[in-house]
């Protein structure tokens, strides 16, 4: 439960690099409207949808929960890559050459529509072009990565196979990966200039707007403040679907967190964009600043959400201490972590989301890699609106039921696990009580015998909540680092005070006077 932090130049709250780049406010809706197409979410996913359906003159109105890129894409690493780490030999396995071929080129598509969008439009995006490359430090990173190179070749896909130490890399490595022309570049930036031209094209935008309810009976959405809009079609790209119909997407999708952090070495910093096969996953690459000096970004050591032993901080530390050991990491400027999910076949879940939802549309569960094929999935789904055929339509159906081997393993595991997750919260006692908590720590704590959650923050004052998630009853565990209480069962998470962070929760938690 203790926040007491060490010397390890990690001691604030979270604090992402993208957001460093002013990001743009805009009214929340407060009154009745109607649009032709509502967008829910305003991620990399729900502008450029906003953004394509406003360039072809269809009048579309984009809602975002909170404000602008306080979610997902704005704490990415910001890869924009086809290289989804070792993807390729399992995708082939599980749906065949054909289709393993169509999720490379889906992603290509999605890196070349970024770059050609942010020429046209004359986006400065920090966009670079850079090698992608994954690599192996054990004998069995050494065969997965060969597994993989000959999965290239069977697709056909631009890729080099090399042995023996990288250049670039302090450590030792056996093998590497590399697909050359990838590139990554500030997700902020970008997006911003494509809000930018949804406005001017007409487009309604609205911010701090949370959506809690999709009523298809009548084409609406009703908002947290009560406001309605109407629609006559809409797209569910709010990152976990808050309108989760006949409860299928919680049982079918694992949510995890990651950490990066991004600072200044005393070392050259490597010039591509590495992974690495074995976990502890290891994110590596440059991001340039104003100053012309590049920070150097470290990511990886992900967790189910909720559910981390050790505490949350610790994933940060073991970022530092790898930076500091094979790169001299000097200082940690920012730190921030991300929420994902993935499909039981590790294939987003893009288009109508069920069978008979003509009018709604989803795209969720990225597996991590939400930056190529967010701006695919936004063409998918644009697309489907519209009539248009597209390629990639059944390869990523939400409603494809075909679970294999490896698929109903992992469905049975989840939703198991769930199960477990349940009853082990819900033993959880608390061993303070409110009086016990030091500045800045949360923790369970007990009010009158009753189990609650509390965190006494910087300025002394007590916020009191009830741990119970508002989306189906489990117990939440504390996350020391970001000050939040997270659910393992879904991956719903709050804020210290009870506001919603993310879904598949919708309503706050219940507040506690003391």
């Amino acid at each position: 439960m203790d926040n007491k932090q060490t010397d390890s130049q990690i001691s604030q709250f979270p604090n992402s690099y993208w957001h460093s780049h002013q990001t743009p406010h805009f009214s929340p809706l407060t009154q009745d409207e109607s649009t032709e197409v509502a967008v829910v979410g305003g991620g990399i996913v729900g502008i450029v949808t906003a953004y394509l359906l406003a360039k072809a003159g269809k009048k579309v109105t984009l809602i975002e929960a909170r404000a602008f890129f306080h979610g997902v894409t704005g704490h990415t690493t910001a890869k924009i890559t086809a290289q989804h780490a070792l993807i390729y030999n399992e995708l082939i396995q599980t749906f065949g050459k054909e289709k393993a071929r169509l999720y490379y080129e889906a992603n290509r598509d999605g890196l070349d529509f970024i770059r050609e969008t942010s020429k046209e439009l004359d986006i400065a995006c920090d966009f670079e072009e850079k090698d992608a490359v994954v690599f192996a430090s054990s004998a069995k990173g050494l065969k997965q990565i060969e597994k993989e190179a000959r999965a290239y070749e069977t697709l056909g896909i631009n890729g080099t196979l090399t042995h023996g130490q990288l250049r670039d890399l302090p450590f030792d490595t056996l093998a590497a990966l590399t697909m050359p022309y990838q590139a990554q570049f500030h997700p902020v930036k970008y997006l911003e200039g494509l809000l930018d031209e949804v406005e001017r094209l007409g487009g309604q935008i609205y911010d701090r707007t949370r959506a809690v309810k999709l009523s298809k009976s009548d084409n609406t959405v009703t908002m947290e403040n009560g406001a309605v809009l109407s629609y006559n079609k809409v797209i569910v790209a709010s990152h976990y679907p808050f309108n989760d119909f006949n409860g299928l997407y919680f049982s079918k999708l694992s949510i995890n967190r990651s950490y990066a952090i991004a600072g200044r070495i005393n070392k050259p910093i490597p010039n591509g964009m590495y992974i690495s096969a074995e976990s502890p996953i290891r994110s590596l690459r440059s991001i340039p600043t104003n100053s012309g000096e590049d920070l150097f970004l470290i990511g990886g050591d992900s967790h189910q959400t909720g559910k981390s032993n050790p505490p949350n901080q610790v994933h940060f530390e073991n970022l530092l201490a790898f930076g500091k050991e094979w790169f001299d990491l000097e200082e940690v400027e920012y730190h921030w972590s991300a929420q994902d999910m993935t499909t039981l076949d590790k294939v987003p879940y893009i288009g109508k989301m069920t069978r008979t939802s003509e009018n709604v549309l989803v795209a969720t569960g990225f597996n991590k890699w939400g930056m190529a094929m967010g701006v695919s999935a936004a063409k998918i789904l644009t697309d489907i609106l519209s009539g248009e055929e597209n390629d990639y339509v059944d390869l990523f159906d939400p409603t494809r039921n075909k679970l294999k081997g490896k698929d109903i393993q992992r469905f049975s595991k989840k939703n198991t696990s769930v199960g477990k997750d349940l009853l082990e919260t819900k033993l959880q006692r608390p061993d303070k009580s409110p009086e016990d908590l030091d500045l800045d720590e949360g923790g369970l704590v007990s009010v009158g015998g009753k189990k609650m959650g509390g965190y006494r923050d910087e300025n002394g004052e007590l916020h009191l909540v009830k741990t119970t998630c508002s989306h189906m009853g489990c117990g939440l565990n504390w996350n020391n680092s970001e000050r939040s209480w997270d659910c393992p069962c879904h991956g719903s998470r709050f804020s210290y005070s009870g506001d919603v962070l993310n879904g598949p929760a919708v309503k706050p938690l219940k507040k506690v006077d003391e």
